[in-house]
């Protein structure tokens, strides 16, 4: 794909971002770590040991959630950027616009996506 053709893919993504962004301060109440949040939230004398683990568990879960979400999106503006969004990083194949269309930012195309997903450790 030339980067004309990717122009609207970029913005997409270039959405997907800012709003990622924003949502990611909103629920930290502006910009701070995952971790200081965390302790802003749940570290409340009344509350027990194990409510405070698993709250903070659910908090860095979210926020490695997030973590990917970015990579995902930084790394398909990096392929646009480099001349190779849309083909796949495993086999070099094209990835529909389908695909695309419905999750811009992935890497590859569903059959390498699907055995991505087989081999990944549990």
């Amino acid at each position: 794909m030339n980067i004309d053709q990717a122009v609207p893919y970029r913005q997409e993504l270039q959405a997907m971002r800012t709003a990622l962004l924003a949502q990611m301060a909103q629920q930290r109440g502006g910009v701070v770590s995952r971790a200081e949040a965390a302790a802003d939230h749940f570290g409340h004398a009344e509350d027990s040991h194990a409510q405070v683990a698993t709250e903070r568990e659910l908090e860095f879960a979210i926020g490695e959630r997030e973590a990917v979400e970015l990579n995902a999106i930084d790394a398909a503006l990096r392929r646009i950027e480099a001349g190779t969004y849309g083909d796949c990083i495993d086999c070099g194949t094209h990835i529909t616009a389908a695909r695309l269309q419905a999750t811009p930012e992935a890497p590859r195309c569903i059959h390498c996506q699907e055995k991505a997903e087989l081999h990944r450790p549990a």
